[in-house]
């Protein structure tokens, strides 16, 4: 794992951004399509600003996006792949956007959603760390070697307390219990992993992401896992 620390939340957008498009235009040097597979987060919004201004052919990118919750009304501006599109999607213009669909039943979903990934690698997986360590919305105690590709499950109360604090709901009990997150394993099968880890607040999370053994009792510890992860921190982050 190769470590990256800036003073700045902007800064550290501003590198990953600029790695993440130095990989897809690699990529598109070759024929057909890159497939890119994203986070939706306050943490990834400054590497998707730095992605999406980017000089690259998004016509030939497909895009994925690891969760979203259940029980929200479509248009929720707090849904993830409604906020992907306000950030990124509405000012470019990809070869397909892939979205999880919560109003369908959610096996139902998870097992649709887990086909249209297919079984391809991810050519470049954006992401970002929980303040509980967790990928997506795998808490933990998370399967590493989770067999399916895309499952519902239930928030932990940390996991809803993080969406309470970065300010997208009003109270605890606004924010859903459950959602449908696409699996560790499935989220690592790509060739580049980016890892965008602003703010004090995920410190600990970094730490043992960093120091404790490879588990599921702290997710993150899976990155470890992967021969290419570049973990962007700024200063408030870096437990170093």
């Amino acid at each position: 794992m190769r470590i990256h620390t800036f003073p700045t939340p902007l800064a550290l957008g501003q590198a990953c951004g600029s790695q993440a498009a130095g990989l897809l235009a690699e990529r598109l040097d070759s024929p057909g399509t890159a497939r890119v597979m994203l986070a939706a987060a306050p943490s990834q919004q400054h590497t998707l600003e730095a992605l999406r201004s980017a000089d690259l052919d998004f016509s030939r990118i497909e895009f994925f996006h690891m969760d979203d919750y259940l029980g929200l009304p479509l248009a929720a501006p707090q849904a993830f792949g409604n906020w992907l599109e306000r950030v990124l999607f509405s000012q470019v213009t990809p070869a397909a956007f892939h979205r999880i669909d919560p109003s369908r039943d959610p096996e139902a979903e998870a097992a649709r959603y887990s086909s249209v990934m297919g079984s391809d690698d991810f050519d470049l997986t954006l992401c970002g760390l929980g303040v509980n360590g967790h990928l997506a919305f795998n808490d933990p105690p998370a399967d590493l070697e989770d067999p399916l590709p895309a499952r519902p499950v239930r928030m932990d109360e940390a996991s809803r307390r993080q969406q309470l604090d970065e300010g997208h709901f009003a109270t605890l009990e606004d924010v859903p219990t459950d959602a449908i997150t696409v699996t560790i394993p499935r989220l690592l099968r790509a060739r580049h992993v980016l890892v965008s880890v602003p703010g004090a607040a995920k410190r600990q999370a970094v730490q043992d992401t960093l120091t404790e053994p490879v588990s599921g009792a702290h997710p993150g510890t899976a990155l470890r896992l992967h021969p290419e992860v570049d973990l962007y921190l700024d200063s408030a982050s870096d437990p170093r």
